[in-house]
């Protein structure tokens, strides 16, 4: 269909130029102002703008009025008309403004159409590989966390440590289902997979045997809560494990009132001198503290700025999901504070990096050149499909967070995946199978968000969790306009 006519179709701050007979989404613009920058986001070439006032009204002036396919021409004379009442010297540079618009826009970098959705066939029908596992190596846990969704290493079953043998079958399923694909991935979870310590140890010596013969590459990882941590796993882990999740989250005071042990004390002068020295063992690399946010801590910048305090130089400090009837939840009426609390952490890491304290900070994370590959871009971390959870007695299922939910249980490591249509369900979950995605200029950062976030709280996987897409799409501005600060930076 040839699409002649179009309307504008708000989403926040984004405008989405759509067909007005079959209602696809032509083009996606998304402006923004947020610390003294002016953005413009293309979205579906990922091309991203820095701008002065007058070319920030003029391409919000062009969407709203429909002329990014108007010839040159017209756009001035429409242009000049509406800003006559802006300065002469505003006035004289406007044609030039349009030109840089319309120079854009023939090189692909503004008003792009979209470079996806024509994949999206091959992608749902695509033949899939498993690709990375999470081994629940202990479903049992030494602390005693409030919002833990694993209901203390339980996860609506039973306490249980993972024998050798199943874990063998773990690897022996991930190899030969793997396809042709070299690099695979581990995780050691939990629970606290150090509970399960020689487990670990005895895993990670059977998938190096398997390299060889079977020409894969096992990456292995590890997230523990420390209590156990001791220096001869911190040795074994510097040498075996391409990254470590230390879970900490953040002040004493934070961090103790929602991650107690057991009997009920503080967890944080325990595990902090261990962290530290992982953090300092691995050169402030290939490690993540991780930390959790509540409606206790809205504050949540003091506690990403407390860990870089203490020389911590990679930090996750990431919002908790629960639902309205707990008391620590976030809920609706925080978002104003939460917003906030991102920009004054933009503007904070951006004065530290410039005073020679930066760190890095997951959720602020993104790669504005090269980015994802086209499958990642439309459907996230591949749960159900190229990643699966495997539990202490060899169950699969889409990833930890199914895992213990009868409905999305896909199989067993002996058995391979014998259910299939859970498999199916998932491969069909992208960001054009969701509604409140498809005009969502983050889309292709958060690649749709949580599966698992949106059954909870909508009893399918194929919708949104809405609170956390408000939080999702204040982090992706305030990454792209760190990296504006930044590239300023550099070019001093």
């Amino acid at each position: 269909m040839n699409c002649q006519t179009a309307s504008r179709r708000e989403s926040g701050p984004a405008y989405s130029i759509v067909c007005n007979e079959c209602g696809k989404d032509l083009k996606l613009i998304h402006q923004y102002k947020n610390n003294g920058y002016n953005i413009v986001l293309d979205v579906n070439s990922g091309s991203v703008h820095v701008v002065d006032d007058l070319v920030y009204d003029a391409i919000a002036y062009m969407v709203d009025n429909q002329l990014e396919k108007a010839d040159q021409s017209v756009a001035y004379e429409a242009l000049k008309e509406n800003f006559s009442d802006r300065n002469l010297s505003e006035i004289k540079d406007l044609f030039e403004i349009v030109e840089e618009i319309y120079e854009l826009k023939d090189k692909g970098m503004l008003f792009t159409e979209d470079i996806y959705e024509k994949s999206i066939d091959a992608f749902k029908n695509r033949e899939t590989v498993v690709k990375a596992l999470c081994l629940h190596i202990a479903h049992d846990c030494n602390l005693k966390c409030k919002y833990c969704f694993a209901e203390e290493g339980e996860y609506h079953g039973r306490r249980a440590l993972m024998s050798y043998e199943v874990g063998k079958k773990a690897l022996d399923f991930l190899v030969s289902h793997s396809g042709n694909r070299v690099n695979l991935e581990v995780d050691f979870f939990g629970g606290e997979p150090l509970m399960n310590w020689q487990v670990v140890k005895d895993l990670v010596a059977y998938g190096r045997s398997l390299e060889k013969p079977h020409h894969k590459k096992f990456r292995f990882t590890l997230t523990t809560n420390g209590v156990l941590l001791n220096d001869e796993m911190i040795a074994f882990a510097n040498r075996e494990m391409a990254n470590i999740v230390l879970s900490i989250d953040g002040r004493k005071e934070i961090n103790d009132r929602m991650r107690p042990l057991a009997g009920g004390q503080g967890s944080y002068d325990l595990i902090l001198p261990k962290f530290k020295k992982v953090a300092e063992s691995r050169n402030q690399t290939n490690y993540y503290v991780r930390g959790t946010f509540t409606h206790f801590n809205k504050d949540f910048a003091a506690d990403v700025c407390h860990l870089a305090d203490l020389s911590f130089q990679q930090i996750s400090v990431e919002p908790v999901v629960a639902p309205e009837s707990a008391d620590y939840a976030l809920v609706e009426s925080d978002l104003p504070e939460l917003l906030a609390e991102y920009d004054r952490l933009a503007v904070e890491m951006i004065k530290r990096y410039q005073e020679g304290r930066g760190f890095n900070f997951f959720h602020f994370m993104i790669d504005l050149e090269g980015g994802p590959c086209v499958y990642k871009r439309l459907s996230g971390c591949g749960s159900g499909t190229e990643y699966l959870a495997v539990t202490p007695w060899g169950d699969l299922y889409p990833c930890h967070q199914f895992v213990g939910q009868e409905d999305f249980l896909m199989g067993n490591v002996e058995d391979g995946i014998t259910r299939t249509e859970v498999r199916e369900q998932f491969k069909t979950c992208n960001v054009y199978s969701k509604e409140k995605c498809k005009n969502c200029f983050a889309k292709f950062y958060c690649s749709g968000g949580c599966a698992a976030n949106s059954y909870n709280f909508h009893g399918n996987i194929h919708d949104a969790y809405d609170l956390g897409c408000e939080l999702q799409r204040k982090r992706v501005e305030c990454a792209i306009m760190i990296k504006a600060a930044l590239a300023g930076e550099d070019t001093k």
